[in-house]
């Protein structure tokens, strides 16, 4: 098993392919996964938002744009 602090010995490509095998291996068992209630009601309410029009949204290249902004 690989330590936390051994990531970092990682070569770039090692921790992408490392990377692609936990996403894999995540993307399996999410069906298994219980969703608290909250995160539910997040996604009801935004449903609900785009049904009766009141959402707003973002081209995703600005939306990037935005993000990186907010990050730096």
């Amino acid at each position: 098993m690989i330590k936390p602090s051994e990531v970092k010995n990682l070569s770039v490509e090692e921790k992408l392919l490392l990377m692609e095998a936990l996403w894999n291996d995540l993307s399996e068992k999410v069906g298994s996964m219980e969703i608290p209630e909250s995160h539910k009601a997040i996604l009801d309410e935004r449903e609900k938002k785009i049904q009766v029009g009141e959402a707003k949204f973002v081209d995703w290249e600005k939306a990037k744009k935005q993000i990186n902004k907010a990050v730096q």
